[in-house]
């Protein structure tokens, strides 16, 4: 330094632009020299230079990066890699009061006393540092410089409240996360700017907030370090911070540092905290306002003046005690720590034989512990190191290139990323350094695209992690005042400025969420835009579609495809139901309009189709009075009508009436009115529809799976809802209609008092076993007699072509062998007609009516015995093999005889399950009077024939009849009449 170099201390607060006036200073001198205390800054300080000067004269020196040119004439470096004794025209070094931090403060402080521009030194810092660079710099001037804009203190905010262009702080990687993560979800998104990011993925964070993409920026106190940001509000999200060794409070100057980067150039800042942060006191905050702090009165500091005579003679000198007042010893650092450890080494101590030996060991402990990962596994990686410069002259290329490609991978989350951003950064260390690796050159472009993959990928996982896209984008263009251009595809999927906001369903914007109320109404007015001619492109194409497309669910709802247009609700008449369209609003009443006809038109079409018998019934004219009247009533039931129900009404119908209602399709059941061409799935479904919706039900049951023709029976489930499904609880499990009537034709032919057992028939129609059967028939009001009997093993006879069940109509049985419980087909098999003329006498209105008063006369069951000539002689000789054993099982089976379980069944009326003792029958449960007993329903039968009231005993099957006394005119059409007036007239 010449005698007449000028030193100036430019001092003052944030936002003074203290950096930007020693940029120009040392572009007016040929060449010079800026330190820098974060990486970050310097890049940024450095793509400032370049573009004012060119590359080709402009070199970055940090630890982890170094681009120096051939012309260099300006040197932006980190303050610890600022060369030593170049001769360059100027210097400066920003943030000078870190020359009281803990763990740099000695590297400041070494440059406050020992660095020097041949013609310029500026530094650069806070007003704090005044009486310490006065006292250790004499000839030092000062110019203190004024911030440009007001600093106000707002206090506390949530992050709800929080106004756009603001910086949340926090002093740990999982707040800093946690916050970020938080206005994600409220905000639309924020970036992210940590201390341990690489200058690339920093550089992206930054610009994703400058320009606009979010409005909230998530960082660590590293902002605080000159990084010139347009921030409006700087929010504390904590007031304390770890510092390597303890927490602790922040101090008023730390605050002030990072609250000051909240107003650029001539626009106010504000300042205040959020979170779970305290209040910052009022004496605190008039501080930070006026930028008044208590000056600095120690500088860390460590000896320059280092011996290397021997390991411990270094490590003496390392700890040398300043004799400056204003310098304090500083505590023991990384490198330090590290030279202890592997001067302690017996392995390393054997190496060190001269200063040179010491220099290249005290060279290797200054790696910086980018890892963190401990203090011991730094160490090793050291001694490695240390071993191979030593030994070989170099660190061998294969082993260098393995550490470097164990890094290169860009997959993983933010953390793995992270990790092995700080990996890379210490064999771009080891690179930098001049003769470590072979091709060095090499190494250090291979390090640094390694570390620039992983910055892009970190980059990527953040804006993923913490920025909503969509909403970025939506916000940028709506803060530019610009129209939204919407569009939606042929999926129904509608995006505004080509980011996916919701969807089409139907006639119904679903929109996806968005971040705020007001910018999701500006939103959906965009989309609406565009959706007016794609609702009415929409409603043309459903007014057209086929009835394949349109479907309705088993709760009354109206499907087009897989969305949703409508819901049936209840109308005048349970077969005219009426049509609610899902359209929106802003589809206006034409679009509605159109949706509402067209599915009113199908669910009418679907209506007539399915329940055309019914229809016609109601539309036959013949049908008049009493007829007429039956006939409503099986409309409004939908076909199906319990016949206890209307048990008076059945009676008064004569069997002309009969006729005229059979003609159209009705079934008169012993339990059950009905067509037997509803109870087919497809009407089944619509009938559970229907009726849920006249009798305003708020679930619709489900219909059966079709094919079954019995089903298990659910505890809470109404008897009404198992007749609106074709089929009849009894017991355990609930039994289709047709086929309960069918087992009704069967039953009809057994002695129902005397007992009777059940047939192999009455098993297959209902697809049951005996157990199975004899609780349906105890359901039905049998009482069911468990017994067991010797099983009789049938005669061996020659088999017989296998014959197909028929059903009374001659058709094939419908109730396969294998799936017991299945039919073959989804429609249920159709009644057995029935013979007004030759059939004189119709089953009862219940299920078998009250038994005879006669005990029927039991034939004792007994065992046929085996025919002597199937039973071996046990005292014969066997003429074959096996003989003998043949003939000890017989005699075993003779001893044991093989024992079969049989049910006996006779009629038994009782209350069923849940309903009142001694309830009255007739219309309200569905019995009658019993003429035998005078008319009292369920009373014991009275006796006739015998004296004393005791029947006659008979035996044999009893036939019963309810229907009307037969008209004594013959109907001519019949020819079955006919012929019986030709019998009649021979007699």
């Amino acid at each position: 330094m010449r005698h007449d170099a000028r030193i100036t201390a430019v001092l003052g607060p944030t936002n003074t632009g203290k950096t930007h006036y020693a940029i120009d200073r040392m572009l007016g001198y040929r060449t010079g020299v800026i330190g820098l205390p974060l990486r970050l800054l310097a890049r940024e300080v450095y793509d400032k230079i370049v573009a004012l000067r060119g590359p080709s004269v402009v070199a970055l020196v940090t630890g982890e990066e170094r681009i120096v040119p051939d012309r260099v004439q300006y040197w932006v470096c980190t303050v610890e890699a600022m060369p030593q004794e170049i001769g360059a025209d100027f210097l400066a070094v920003d943030e000078i009061q870190l020359c009281a931090d803990p763990e740099r403060g000695h590297v400041f402080t070494d440059r406050l006393l020992r660095a020097r521009g041949l013609q310029e030194t500026l530094f650069l810092g806070a007003e704090t540092m005044r009486g310490a660079i006065s006292a250790l710099v004499p000839k030092a001037q000062f110019l203190r410089r004024e911030r440009f804009s007001e600093l106000t203190y707002t206090g506390a905010k949530k992050i709800s409240r929080m106004k756009p262009r603001s910086a949340i702080v926090g002093f740990s990687v999982d707040n800093v996360y946690a916050m970020a993560e938080l206005i994600r979800r409220q905000k639309g998104g924020c970036a992210v700017v940590m201390g341990a990011l690489s200058p690339r993925t920093r550089n992206a964070q930054v610009d994703l907030y400058q320009n606009g993409d979010v409005d909230y920026l998530v960082a660590t106190d590293a902002i605080g370090m000159g990084l010139n940001l347009d921030v409006a509000h700087v929010a504390f999200s904590s007031l304390s911070k770890f510092d390597g060794r303890r927490m602790r409070a922040l101090a008023p100057n730390e605050l002030a540092q990072i609250a000051g980067r909240a107003g650029r150039y001539m626009t106010p800042g504000t300042f205040g905290v959020t979170g779970e942060a305290p209040e910052i006191t009022p004496e605190v905050v008039a501080a930070i306002e006026a930028s008044r702090f208590t000056p600095i009165r120690k500088l860390q500091w460590r000896s320059a003046r280092l011996d290397f005579t021997g390991p411990g003679r270094l490590i003496a000198s390392l700890e040398a005690a300043p004799e400056d007042e204003w310098l304090a010893r500083s505590r023991e650092s990384d490198d330090l720590a590290a030279l202890k450890t592997l001067a302690a080494e017996a392995e390393v101590a054997a190496r060190l034989s001269d200063a040179r030996d010491l220099r290249l060991l005290w060279d290797v402990c200054r790696i910086p512990d980018f890892r963190g990962i401990s203090a011991g596994e730094h160490a090793g990686m050291l001694t490695r190191i240390f071993g191979f410069l030593h030994d070989e002259g170099r660190v061998p290329e294969p082993w260098f290139a393995r550490q470097v490609a164990r890094i290169d991978r860009t997959d993983g989350d933010i953390d793995t990323l992270s990790k092995r951003l700080a990996y890379i950064r210490t064999w771009t260390y080891v690179a930098q350094r001049k003769g470590w690796v072979e091709q060095d050159s090499h190494w250090r472009g291979e390090t640094r695209a390694v570390e620039d993959r992983l910055s892009d990928a970190l980059h990527t996982a953040l804006t993923q992690r913490f920025v909503d896209r969509r909403t970025s984008v939506l916000l940028r263009r709506l803060k530019q005042k610009e129209s939204l251009v919407a569009d939606v595809n042929d999926k129904g999927e509608v995006t505004v400025e080509g980011e996916l906001i919701g969807r089409l369903e139907g006639f119904r914007f679903r929109q996806d969420k968005t971040a705020t109320p007001e910018e999701a109404k500006t939103v959906r007015a965009a989309a609406v835009a565009a959706l007016a001619p794609e609702f009415h492109l929409r409603a043309d194409r459903f007014y057209n579609a086929p009835e394949t497309e349109i479907d309705y669910t088993e709760q009354g709802g109206l499907m087009w495809g897989e969305h949703a247009v409508g819901k049936l609700v209840k109308g005048a008449d349970p077969l005219k139901p009426m049509v609610q369209a899902f359209v929106d609003d802003e589809a206006g009443p034409e679009v509605a309009q159109k949706v509402e006809r067209r599915l009113q038109h199908f669910i009418d079409r679907k209506i007539a189709a399915l329940f055309e018998p019914l229809m016609a019934m109601s539309r036959d004219e013949a049908l008049t009075g009493l007829v007429r009247g039956f006939a409503f009533q099986l409309v409004e039931a939908l076909g199906v009508l319990p016949r206890g129900t209307v048990a008076n009404d059945v009676k008064s119908l004569d069997q002309d009436a009969r006729a005229l209602l059979r003609k159209h399709g009705v079934r008169f059941g012993q339990f059950t009115i009905f067509l037997p061409l509803l109870l087919k799935p497809a009407p089944t479904r619509l009938r559970l529809v229907l009726s849920s919706l006249a009798k305003e039900r708020d679930v619709f049951p489900e219909s059966p799976p079709p094919g079954l023709v019995t089903i298990p029976t659910v505890e809470g489930v109404a008897q009404e809802i198992y007749t609106e499904s074709g089929y009849r609880a009894a017991g355990a499990r609930a039994i289709r209609i047709d086929m309960l009537e069918r087992l009704a034709d069967m039953l009809r032919s057994v002695d129902t008092r005397g007992g009777f057992e059940a047939t192999p028939d009455m098993l297959s129609i209902t697809g049951m076993t005996l157990e199975q059967f004899a609780d349906l028939m105890q359901g039905l009001g049998y009482a069911a007699e468990k017994g067991e009997r010797p099983k009789v093993k049938p005669a061996p006879v020659a088999a017989a072509p296998a014959e197909v069940a028929e059903t009374p109509e001659g058709e094939p049985s419908d109730v396969p062998s294998e799936t017991p419980n299945e039919t073959p087909s989804e429609t249920p098999p159709e009644a057995p007609r029935e013979m007004p003329v030759e059939v004189p006498q119709e089953a009862p209105a219940e299920a078998p009516p009250e038994a005879p008063t006669e005990d029927p006369v039991e034939a004792p069951t007994e065992t046929p015995e085996t025919p002597p000539a199937e039973i071996p002689d046990a005292t014969a000789e066997p003429s074959e093999p096996g003989a003998a054993e043949a003939v000890s099982d017989v005699v075993a089976e003779k001893a044991e005889p093989e024992v079969e379980v049989f049910y006996t069944f006779r009629w038994s009326p009782r209350p069923r399950r849940g309903e009142a003792r001694g309830r009255r029958q007739g219309a309200e449960s569905g019995g009658r009077p019993n003429a035998k007993t005078g008319g009292k329903p369920g009373g014991k039968p009275r006796g006739k024939g015998k004296p004393g009231g005791r029947p006659a005993r008979e035996t044999g099957p009893k036939t019963y009849q309810s229907r009307p006394e037969r008209k004594d005119k013959i109907d001519p059409d019949n020819p079955f009449a006919a012929a019986l007036m030709g019998l009649k007239d021979k007699s």
